[in-house]
């Protein structure tokens, strides 16, 4: 993710130039984040609500179980079909191999976006685990950039897809913060003229647009709602440590079996075959984890913390499996869409795991570190995986021990390849 120091104004302007610089950024930051938050729930409403159709009136018509193992392989195979014929007949393909892009890439051509933006409905509402945060930002990058490119001809691309970036974070997390803390560590990697906050103006005014109008209208949560963390311990931390590593291990095998799962989806030469393929692997990976381990996770996260004790260790080890399969086979098939969110929820699967072998081991502790350390792994993202796992619990308290376990698992995943191919299917790193 390369964001250059075009979001903010040159370092070598005087002082009062630099504020009227920041402050003509205001208005068109203001703009894009709430478009960003716009484009977001529009994408978001459509697919609820096609989820409905395909996962309770349907089924209720033919007098089937929604969550029956076989509705389940039914629907998703016929949800990779349907995509992948959508994907051969739209204008661009809906854009790149999803497999080859990260969450913050160069902006797409405009007659990409209505391709893409379809397939995105089709993956979520057909359950498949993969969340909207990966096509919507590249979405709302492409639109900003056109807009900016139309109606700012003389300012820099870069400084688009940085108000677009933010504003897509921002909505997506309900908060700015999410998106200054991303942006800083692509800003800290690209070095440039000015002080970071300079630079993290405009961003950061289109992040907090982008949270508002997402509060204001949808009213989104990441508080899972866990008991209350009583203390610190000295157990805590190994404890802490302990789940952290699992976590990074859990998310490292899959990115170490990405490329390979790609190629093997690739030797079917073909994008529909390919994606019904997946598609059915999806359902048999829905039917044997169960209903929970469908779509992006972030509602069924919530079922699971609000009930810690309701399933055996086995049980959460299980789901957390299956879901970082799932998550794998959807990514490298073809399907559009992000990997953040069914990381979240193999990682609160992997803490409740811990919990119920050790019952001393808190559940927030557990749950956040789980988080903590198959993020980092996924996303090689160190701000966000620490912000995503502390605000789960919304308790201050964990996050000296939060900061603790990132260090072992930081080591453990860092120089270690990215879940990201080249265009010639090896990973980065």
């Amino acid at each position: 993710m390369a964001i250059e120091s075009a979001a903010g104004p040159p370092a070598a302007a005087p002082a009062p130039a630099r504020r009227l610089l920041l402050l003509l950024l205001i208005v068109p930051a203001l703009a894009v984040g709430a478009a960003s938050a716009l484009v977001l729930l529009g994408v978001s409403l459509l697919a609820e609500q096609l989820q409905d159709v395909l996962w309770k009136t349907l089924p209720d018509a033919l007098s089937i179980g929604p969550y029956s193992s076989l509705w389940m392989i039914v629907m998703l195979t016929a949800i990779g079909l349907v995509t992948g014929l959508a994907i051969r007949t739209v204008p661009g393909r809906a854009g790149p191999d999803p497999a080859t892009m990260g969450l913050v890439d160069p902006p797409l051509p405009p007659a990409v976006l209505p391709g893409l933006l379809l397939v995105t409905v089709l993956s979520l509402a057909g359950g498949v685990s993969l969340g909207p945060e990966n096509p919507i930002t590249a979405a709302n990058i492409a639109l900003a950039c056109w807009a900016g490119r139309r109606f700012a001809p003389s300012a820099p691309a870069e400084l688009w897809l940085a108000l677009a970036a933010a504003g897509t974070i921002g909505a997506l997390f309900g908060t700015p913060v999410a998106a200054a803390l991303v942006l800083s560590e692509s800003l800290a990697s690209t070095p440039g003229p000015g002080a970071l906050w300079d630079r993290l103006f405009g961003p950061l005014a289109a992040g907090a647009a982008g949270a508002l109008t997402m509060t204001l209208t949808a009213h989104p949560s990441f508080d899972l709602s866990l008991p209350d963390y009583t203390g610190t311990h000295w157990g805590d931390l190994l404890s802490a440590v302990v789940i952290a590593v699992a976590g990074a291990l859990l998310g490292l095998a899959a990115v170490y079996a990405f490329p390979y799962a790609h190629r093997a989806f690739r030797a079917l030469r073909y994008p529909v075959l390919a994606m019904t393929a997946g598609g059915l692997l999806l359902g048999l990976l829905g039917a044997l984890g169960g209903h929970l381990t469908l779509f992006k996770g972030l509602e069924e996260v919530k079922v699971l913390a609000a009930d810690p004790d309701g399933w055996s260790a086995g049980e959460f080890g299980g789901m957390a499996v299956v879901k970082t399969a799932a998550l794998l086979v959807a990514a490298a098939c073809g399907f559009r869409g992000g990997r953040i969110f069914p990381a979240v929820f193999c990682g609160v699967a992997l803490g409740l795991c811990a919990h119920a072998l050790v019952d001393g081991v808190p559940v927030a502790l557990a749950v956040t570190c789980g988080v903590l350390g198959i993020l980092l792994a996924i996303t090689r993202q160190g701000w966000l995986s620490l912000f995503t796992a502390a605000v789960l619990a919304a308790d201050m308290s964990l996050l000296p021990l939060l900061c603790v376990a990132t260090l072992p698992a930081w080591l453990l995943v860092t120089g270690r390849p990215l879940m990201q191919l080249r265009a010639d299917g090896t990973p980065l790193h």
